[in-house]
């Protein structure tokens, strides 16, 4: 943006044909800017049109309006969130609670086979279905986050599941109950 010098009044005791000094550089001669070209600084001065003002009020109340529609569909979606968790959490509270039922038919899936396969495999078939699985950790290497190891036997190499004394489950992919393990090495 180029700078416009207004002109100066004229004095009568100076000559009209300045002459430069060292101090003075000669400035090149700009024409006058003619009267229907306004300086920018001039436009930017001048108080706002009420159309200017109604457009400003109208682009805060826009971006208000924007914001306002933003929140409420993050609190939405965090309320969609927080609703899943806690179904999750409830769920999971009941596969805990049939834990205890679950060992029990176990045990008597050992001691009766035949009796107690049937219904063992219904229970078991319709909680994988809501996301319980039982653990297959027997012979599998060692891993602490998936099972308790309670009983350790010598061994050569790397600690490997010996035995499984009680199993363990998870719960659409989190351990609900580590299994009780007997290792190995």
């Amino acid at each position: 943006m180029s700078e416009v010098t207004p002109p100066q009044p004229e004095d009568p005791d100076t000559d009209n044909e300045a002459v430069p000094t060292a101090e003075q550089p000669e400035q090149a001669e700009r024409p006058e800017p003619e009267a229907s070209e306004a300086p920018e600084e001039l436009l930017e001065l001048s108080e706002p049109t009420e159309l200017e003002l109604i457009t400003a009020e109208r682009d805060e109340w826009m971006d208000r309006a924007q914001r306002i529609a933003a929140d409420f569909e993050n609190y939405r979606r965090r309320l969609a969130t927080q609703r899943g968790d806690e179904i999750d959490r409830a769920t999971g509270r009941l596969a805990e609670a049939l834990l205890p039922v679950l060992d029990a038919c176990e045990a008597a899936f050992l001691q009766h086979p035949a009796e107690i396969e049937p219904l063992f495999n219904l229970m078991l078939s319709e909680l994988k279905k809501q996301g319980l699985e039982s653990m297959n950790l027997h012979e599998q290497p060692f891993d602490p986050h998936l099972a308790d190891a309670v009983l350790h036997e010598p061994g050569d190499g790397e600690a490997v599941v010996s035995e499984v004394l009680r199993s363990g489950y998870t719960w659409n992919g989190k351990v609900l109950r580590p299994a009780m393990v007997k290792v190995r090495g």
